[in-house]
């Protein structure tokens, strides 16, 4: 759309899209024509989709190309294809290193004049495209709010960033490969307040804690998953205790990257301690430099700093952990001291194994799981008694089974089963085979075993807030809905960064019990809409809003144009009949 003339210069709102290849000044040293010739193939690619979607190349510059397009939806339609096609070609063209790009997207008015182009909006573009990491695409908060309710993909809210020469902050979102498997990744949520209350009044607030990334400083960065695991390992063991509320592993590290001081975080979070520190690995040595800050009085009750071989990390664990409870003055039971003690692998290669594992599980993409997976089956290669691999390992076959991601989908969930007794036979105290056994009892229909499996989870980690969601989920198909929305609330809590899949389960509870308009605001607020359009659905057409229902039916079906009601309703692990009925009902006035 163009707008009115004015000094010359006349406005036209547009898409922009930069996009430039990643290391491309160190490729071109190495290799300066085959770069060169590579580059200027995938270049041609851009042009010639760039026309099929209303848009056009208006410069390039060696590596970087600069594109215009008529709307959002275009742009980032173009993005997404490209990109799979980039993947390609790098596939095709194995013997030299990939061509990899990464994307920056804005919508916003643009300055035409003397055949130049300029603009704030531009500038903002161009600001996202650099702060993409490679082989990503990132969009402005405008460009979100113009695709997200159009377009059947996955958003992740990186939060508002501050970039050079841009008066304000910019919402900034990375596209997900999945929107399914989107929703259950955790990270910023752009409608959170910074909490700014007091602490007085707050029930939770005397035992709240949360255990802050570790920092590495080791002159080897590959290893600093090592840092990883520790700040994981803690804030698990702090969680076995009833009397603490820790803030969850996946919320502590939203702020991994960010400025904020420990006294700041802990206020945003709502808690009163911060447990924060460092990690330097030295060949068999580690030194972990460790504190212990009370927010409320303003000073740091604990330090110390740990000179150990590695070997003896997991009794150093248990004693750091000891410790943090001592100088909080918590009230903790003797049986759950007992429950304090991890069951440690045969050696330290398992344990490495698991925890880079982690690092790709938690991408919720279809091949990071399979990363993920291939990690774990080294570790029990290492350790085939490690309960932890195993419960792991049976976390990525329930994942394959959620989003259909295995040939066998029930072969999968079996072995998940299968996996995740093993776990429990071997180390009853982790309440991480419990939880994936719960998982693979709902979605076998086995309703009280996948009620008991979490129930023991629980009573193991009472703070795991994944374990929360997956228990509440159970606990809606089981007829329990009005327990489950009190469980969600309190993961929310522990949670504050909670993945889109929160807000699912809470939806799916308020449709059980009929409260229709609660079921529409929540699943309105979740960053990724696609997978909650069948509750929207349902809910309006179960309120005779029928245009409204027809159009998020319609939605549906884009996003799986294969939606089959009968199929659908089959997989449903509901225990009462009625209830699938209900939903069934709902979806068939929406007219699917």
């Amino acid at each position: 759309m163009d707008g009115g003339s004015q000094h010359g210069l006349k406005r036209r709102l547009a898409a922009i899209v930069f996009a430039d290849v990643v290391n491309y000044s160190r490729m071109m040293g190495e290799d300066e024509l085959g770069t060169t010739l590579a580059v200027r193939a995938r270049l041609e690619e851009f042009s010639v989709l760039a026309q099929t979607h209303s848009g056009e190349i208006i410069s390039t510059a060696g590596d970087g190309v600069f594109l215009l397009f008529d709307s959002a939806v275009d742009a980032v339609t173009f993005a997404v294809t490209i990109q799979k096609q980039l993947h390609e070609m790098n596939e095709k063209d194995a013997d030299r290193k990939p061509i990899v790009f990464r994307f920056g997207i804005n919508l916003g008015d643009v300055l035409q004049g003397n055949g130049e182009l300029s603009g704030e909006s531009i500038n903002i573009a161009s600001r996202i495209e650099s702060f993409s990491e490679p082989g990503r695409i990132c969009i402005s908060g405008t460009v979100y709010d113009s695709v997200s309710s159009k377009m059947s993909i996955g958003y992740e809210y990186l939060g508002a960033q501050k970039f050079k020469n841009i008066k304000e902050d910019v919402d900034v979102f990375q596209l997900h490969d999945n929107p399914t498997s989107a929703a259950m990744t955790a990270g910023l949520r752009r409608e959170r307040k910074k909490n700014t209350a007091s602490f007085a009044g707050d029930p939770l607030i005397d035992q709240s804690i949360v255990v802050l990334p570790f920092a590495f400083q080791g002159s080897e960065q590959g290893d600093s998953w090592f840092a990883d695991g520790l700040t994981e390992d803690i804030t698990t063991s702090l969680s076995k205790f009833h009397q603490f509320f820790v803030i969850s592993r996946n919320s502590a590290y939203v702020y991994s990257d960010r400025q904020s001081s420990p006294q700041e975080t802990a206020k945003e979070l709502g808690v009163r301690y911060v447990v924060h520190g460092s990690v330097r690995k030295a060949g068999s040595r580690i030194r972990i430099t460790i504190q212990l800050i009370d927010v409320i009085r303003d000073r740091t009750i604990w330090g110390e700093q740990y000179n150990r071989e590695i070997d003896d990390l997991f009794d150093l664990q248990d004693e750091i952990t000891q410790t943090i409870v001592s100088a909080t003055a918590a009230k903790i039971e003797s049986s759950e001291l007992d429950r304090l003690k991890q069951t440690p692998p045969a050696n330290m290669a398992a344990y490495g194994f698991v925890l880079q594992g982690q690092r790709y599980i938690f991408s919720y993409t279809r091949n990071g799981v399979s990363q993920a997976r291939e990690l774990y089956e080294t570790a029990l290669h290492n350790d085939p008694k490690y309960a932890r691999a195993l419960a792991a390992k049976s976390r990525t076959l329930n994942l394959d089974w959620r989003y259909n991601w295995a040939p066998e989908p029930e072969l999968a969930i079996d072995n998940a089963l299968t996996l995740a007794m093993d776990a429990i036979e071997l180390d009853s105290l982790d309440a991480r085979g419990f939880g994936e056994l719960g998982f693979a009892h709902l979605y076998r229909k086995e309703h009280d075993a996948a009620i008991n499996a979490y129930e023991r989870a629980i009573k193991l980690n009472p703070n795991d807030a994944d374990l929360m969601s997956d228990m509440a989920d159970a606990m809606a198909h089981c007829g329990r809905s009005e327990e489950a929305i009190e469980l969600l609330e309190k993961a929310m809590r522990l949670n504050p960064f909670y993945p889109d899949q929160y807000l699912w389960h809470l939806g799916g509870a308020y449709f059980n019990l009929k409260q229709y308009e609660k079921a529409i605001s929540t699943i309105k607020t979740m960053q990724n809409p696609t997978e909650g359009r069948r509750l929207l659905a349902a809910s309006y057409g179960l309120l005779d809003m029928t245009q409204e229902a027809q159009q998020e039916a319609a939605m549906v079906l884009k996003a799986h144009p294969n939606f089959n009601l009968e199929h659908w309703a089959s997989v449903q692990p509901d225990k009462y009949p009625d209830d699938v009925s209900h939903f069934v009902e709902g979806l068939k006035r929406a007219g699917l």
